[in-house]
C-alpha cells in the first residue's frame, strides 16, 4: 500500500492529457493533486489552499508561463506559504533553464517525461520542503525566545531608571542600614517577598516579567547579605526575631 502524503501537488498545463497522466500517476502513488490548465487558474487554487506544497508545471503556456506564474505564487505565500516548484518543458534550452533557477524552481525534467524518474523528484523534493518549513518553525521558536529576552531587558531598564535611593530609616536599628540602600522598587519586591508571595505572583502584581523579578530578589538578597528568600521574609516581618545577617 502506497504511503499517503500530507503535501498537496498542484498539476498545472494547458494539455487536459498530460495534467490528466500526471494526476492519475501521483495518485496512485499516494499524492493528492489538484488539476488546473492555466497559470491565473493555479494561482487562484494556490491563494485559497495552505495545504499546496508542491507546483508541477508547464512552462509554455498560454498568457502566463510557468516561470511568471512561480514568481507570483512566491510573491503571494511570502514566509508563510513555502512550497517547491518542478517545470516541464519541451524545449530545454539553456536560457529557459537558467531563468527558472533564478526563479527559484528546484528541479526541471523535459517532455515526454518518465514518470518513475519525476516521482522521484517529487519526493526529493518533498523532503526538501518538510526541512525548510521545520527550519522555519525553528526559527519562529528563536524569535519569540527573543522577543521574551528583549521585553525582560526592557522592563529592567525601566524599572532600573524609575529606581532612587530609598528614604532614610531609623538608623537605630542595624538591618533598617540593611534595607536602606535598597531602590524603592527593590524594597518593593522584597516586602511582597516578606509576604509569601512567588515571582509569578509578584510579577503579576508589579506589572513585569518573571525573569526581573528573580533579578530583583538576587539583588535584594546581596545587598542585604541574606541567605536566602526565607531569611528575607522574617527579617522584614513585623514581629520578626532577631535576624543577623552575615
Amino acid at each position: 500500500m502506497k504511503k499517503h502524503s500530507t503535501v498537496k501537488v498542484l498539476i498545472v498545463d494547458d494539455q487536459p492529457l498530460i495534467v490528466e497522466e500526471l494526476n492519475d500517476f501521483l495518485k496512485t502513488n499516494g499524492y493528492h493533486c489538484i488539476c488546473c490548465h492555466s497559470g491565473p487558474e493555479a494561482i487562484e487554487q494556490f491563494r485559497h489552499d495552505d495545504s499546496i506544497g508542491l507546483v508541477l508545471c508547464d512552462l509554455d503556456m498560454p498568457g502566463m508561463n510557468g516561470i511568471e506564474m512561480v514568481e507570483a505564487m512566491k510573491i503571494i505565500g511570502g514566509k508563510k506559504h513555502l512550497f517547491e516548484a518542478i517545470m516541464l518543458t519541451g524545449q530545454a534550452e539553456k536560457k529557459d533553464v537558467i531563468k527558472a533557477l533564478r526563479a527559484g524552481i528546484a528541479d526541471y525534467y523535459q517532455k515526454p517525461v518518465d514518470l518513475e524518474e519525476l516521482l522521484q523528484g517529487v519526493q526529493a523534493q518533498e523532503l526538501a520542503l518538510q526541512e525548510r518549513q521545520k527550519n522555519l518553525q525553528q526559527l519562529g521558536l528563536l524569535n519569540e525566545k527573543l522577543q521574551y529576552l528583549a521585553a525582560s531587558i526592557d522592563d529592567l531598564y525601566k524599572n532600573l531608571d524609575k529606581d532612587q535611593p530609598a528614604p532614610a530609616q531609623d538608623d537605630s536599628d542595624p538591618e533598617n542600614k540593611l534595607f536602606a540602600q535598597l531602590s524603592p522598587r527593590q524594597l518593593e519586591v522584597a516586602l511582597l517577598v516578606s509576604k509569601g508571595q512567588t515571582n509569578y505572583q509578584i510579577a503579576c502584581e508589579l506589572g513585569i516579567t518573571e525573569n526581573t523579578v528573580k533579578l530583583y530578589v538576587s539583588q535584594v538578597l546581596r545587598l542585604t547579605h541574606m541567605h536566602n528568600r526565607t531569611q528575607l521574609a522574617l527579617a522584614l516581618s513585623p514581629n520578626r526575631p532577631r535576624v543577623t545577617a552575615h
